[in-house]
């Protein structure tokens, strides 16, 4: 399998994490999201990640995480109990819709120089201390975002959560750290995993 997609991006790298958590054989294309007619034709929506198959190719990490998951290969990241099932998907879809999308509203402001009015930044946190205030509702006991064991909730966790709380800090000058309980101690036990090591050396090593 090739992993089209670049290590800056965290949606890149929550699929990394899953194949090397996996122990899965990969090979890493540095892409950029493009609107090029070719790429489009691997991913229509210009974005990545993308995973290149022997069957073809697909998009939207979800997706790919889950296509990883059925191949059966590795330790699964999902409860045997369908209801737990549920509920690590559930946390994930609601970083995805209520905190990473608002977050994104001002990535232009925080990382690439384009500066954000200060209305918009109002709405942009009024929106993630709504979500946050959500996923703290979800968030269960133990050392992970939903228990005791490792799931994909955590890595959707990590790598939304390290963009996010960098976001509100440079745009916001709010550490976003504070808003959800026990946030710092769980992303440093994630950050010891092999995996999340390999992803950040790969990161300096391209920034």
């Amino acid at each position: 399998m090739k992993l089209h997609g670049f290590p800056i991006s965290n949606y890149y790298n929550m699929v990394k994490m899953v194949l090397l958590e996996k122990g899965m054989d990969f090979e890493e294309v540095v892409t950029k999201p493009s609107q090029e007619p070719d790429y489009l034709k691997i991913s229509p929506m210009g974005k990545v990640p993308c995973l290149e198959t022997e069957q073809g190719f697909l998009t939207e990490t979800s997706v790919i995480i889950d296509y990883l998951e059925e191949l059966g290969i590795g330790p699964s990241f999902y409860p045997s109990d369908v209801f737990e099932r549920a509920k690590v998907r559930e946390f994930m879809r609601y970083l995805e819709l209520y905190v990473e999308l608002p977050a994104r509203r001002l990535y232009g402001d925080a990382f690439f120089n384009r500066p954000a009015n200060d209305e918009l930044k109002q709405e942009v946190r009024k929106s993630l201390e709504r979500g946050f205030k959500a996923i703290a509702v979800i968030l269960q006991e133990g050392p992970y975002v939903c228990g005791a064991q490792l799931t994909y909730a955590d890595i959707y966790y990590y790598f939304t959560m390290s963009v996010v709380a960098r976001l509100t800090k440079i745009s916001l000058a709010w550490d976003s750290y504070n808003e959800l309980p026990g946030l710092r101690t769980r992303m440093e036990l994630l950050a010891q995993r092999d995996s999340i090591v390999r992803i950040l050396a790969d990161q300096r090593a391209t920034s």
